[in-house]
């Protein structure tokens, strides 16, 4: 056995048999729950019978790229950087979108594991991801980092694979589509079969659960379709690890309209136009999945005569607003990179989204359909399921609750 790897902390174990670590894009604990007792998910009903499961915090703010970076480096966002998916660089006063390998400051496991020997695979939906997840990873030694956004594209220079469509048996899916996720497990299916990978990373989209509750009847589908893949991965003797990124909420009024706080729009007409700077963090490019509203907000104040202490007492006070918070209180609270942290952090309220202004906010996208997204502290709570048991000092950690960081940790340390 070879010896194992160190990363922020944490020794790491050489993997005795392969290990899937599965990111579920939007899996609130509320699919599992209902998919267990609906009998839905089967495999992953004996994996809580026989192996492990408890309920995590993740990463806040609860999008994508902070969470699944989380994941891969064993460490908060004050550690990694990541804390969204776009922020505003105060140097420039330009807004960044978050996935460029440049701006993660940690490594990560899928290299650290890879120089010192194993075989790795990192698929992601979005290939806004793959170039972060894959970053350092030297995919001309074997390994992969491959999107199924980009699927029909990949070359052996690139990304470690070619032909990957002929691999998996499917078409290059759609980026709105349950399919997109379908194919990252089924691509991990197959190179777990033809390579045996000693560790693979599989990050999934959140299209069906931004536009369907648990028990809809595309939701148990998609959902019988994932626990399959599951299934198939136990099957070939692998330690499958289940995680989430972020939960996710019903955003929408009664009559079925988006329950929004424009707080640009509200700070221009209590302070002024000009003074503050509204920034969503959940914005990407694929605004159809939740129109760029999200559960937490950046305020960064552009007028030195204003101070934050103004800001928060007015924010706190809105309808739709949980908490609002200065730059200190927040990275301490959530252990965030105070660099990239705006003057102001708002966290809305379960049941409600916060936009920047009105007018950048497309949401024709919704075609009438309620929405629902993610962000603030009420989607942070995630599930973390394996298919084996861990040791009793792992048992006894999580009783006590862990980050879902610590899945690796868990899924390498914990059974082992």
């Amino acid at each position: 056995m070879k010896p194992g790897v160190h990363l922020n902390g944490i020794d790491y174990a050489w993997p005795r048999r392969p290990v899937v670590v599965v990111c579920i894009d939007g899996g609130d604990p509320e699919y599992f729950e209902r998919g267990l007792r609906d009998g839905i998910m089967p495999n992953v009903a004996r994996f809580v019978r026989e192996g492990f499961a408890t309920v995590a915090d993740g990463t806040v703010p609860s999008f994508t790229c902070p969470n699944n970076m989380s994941l891969i480096t064993g460490a908060p966002a004050s550690v990694h950087g990541i804390s969204g998916n776009f922020y505003l660089d105060a140097a420039t006063g330009e807004a960044v979108v978050m996935t460029g390998p440049e701006l993660l400051r940690s490594r990560t496991l899928l290299a650290e594991f890879a120089d010192a020997g194993a075989r790795v695979v990192s698929i992601t939906a979005k290939d806004k991801l793959r170039r972060q997840l894959g970053k350092d990873l030297e995919v001309s030694r074997g390994h992969v980092s491959v999107s199924a956004e980009t699927a029909s594209r990949c070359t052996l220079a690139e990304h470690g694979i070619e032909n990957l469509l002929s691999l998996v048996g499917m078409p290059q899916p759609d980026m709105y589509s349950a399919d997109l996720s379908l194919f990252v497990l089924e691509a991990g299916v197959r190179l777990l079969e033809r390579d045996r990978p000693d560790l693979s990373f599989l990050s999934l989209t959140d299209y069906i659960q931004h536009k369907h509750a648990p028990g809809t009847p595309e939701s148990d589908d998609f959902h019988r379709r994932i626990d399959a893949c599951f299934g198939r991965l136990d099957a070939l003797g692998a330690v499958v690890a289940l995680t989430a990124d972020h939960g996710m909420n019903d955003k929408s009024l009664p009559d079925g309209a988006p329950n929004v706080v424009f707080l640009q729009d509200v700070l221009d007409a209590r302070f002024g136009a000009g003074r503050t700077r509204v920034i969503c963090p959940i914005t990407d490019a694929f605004v159809r999945h939740h129109g760029a509203l999200g559960g937490f907000v950046r305020i960064w104040i552009t007028d030195p005569a204003l101070d934050a202490a103004s800001v928060i007492d007015h924010v706190a006070g809105l309808p739709g607003i949980a908490e609002a918070l200065d730059r200190a209180t927040a990275c301490a609270r959530f252990s965030l990179p105070p660099d990239r942290e705006g003057d102001v952090a708002v966290i809305a309220e379960r049941g409600a989204v916060i936009g920047g202004a009105s007018r950048d906010h497309d949401l024709s996208a919704l075609r009438g359909e309620r929405l629902r997204s993610h962000g603030g502290t009420s989607e942070a709570r995630v599930p973390v399921i394996l298919n084996v048991p861990v040791n009793a000092a792992y048992q006894a950690q999580a009783e006590a609750g862990i980050d879902s960081w610590r899945i690796f940790d868990f899924a390498l340390n914990g059974t082992a």
